[in-house]
């Protein structure tokens, strides 16, 4: 899952988004691989690991997750931390006003994140799911900020 060392590969993809120029990316991208890389993604608790808001289904008796394809077990702030790119895209809060920058491990989780959405955003359509790049596009676009917050890095520019 940690996604930096591919952008660092060929961060061409990535950066034909415009979401960061290649002069924030060469300065900043070791500080996102090593954060990334320290992300402590293992446990015991049951994951969704694709909480989005098309994937909720709301009743009378409360929320119901559907698709769990990406069903795993593992640490379980990862479940809230790659919810909130897109709640926030949606017009939802912004990831630290969900998730307290106190939360531990949060850094390097929203870095891992975040390097997950930017090495897929600039990616190339796909025909069965025309959909999915866009979003992983507004994703990256709030998920990079985020960790640059979380890091202490100036805002991708």
């Amino acid at each position: 899952m940690d996604s930096w060392p591919d952008v660092a590969a060929d961060p061409a993809p990535f950066l034909a988004t415009g979401i960061c120029s290649p002069e924030w990316l060469t300065n900043h991208l070791p500080a996102l691989v090593t954060a990334s890389a320290a992300a402590r993604i293992d446990g015991e608790h049951v994951l969704h690991f694709d909480v989005r808001s098309d994937n909720l289904c709301l009743t009378e008796g409360g929320v119901l997750f559907v698709d769990w394809n990406h069903a795993c077990v593992g640490n379980p702030v990862l479940d809230t931390a790659s919810w909130l790119p897109s709640l926030h895209v949606e017009g939802g809060p912004a990831p630290e006003d969900v998730l307290a920058s106190d939360t531990p491990g949060v850094s390097e989780i929203a870095a891992l994140l975040a390097g997950y959405f930017c090495a897929r955003a600039g990616l190339p359509e796909i025909a069965q799911a025309p959909h999915v790049r866009r979003l992983q596009r507004e994703q990256a676009g709030t998920a990079l900020p985020w960790a640059a917050r979380m890091l202490d890095l100036p805002p991708p520019a």
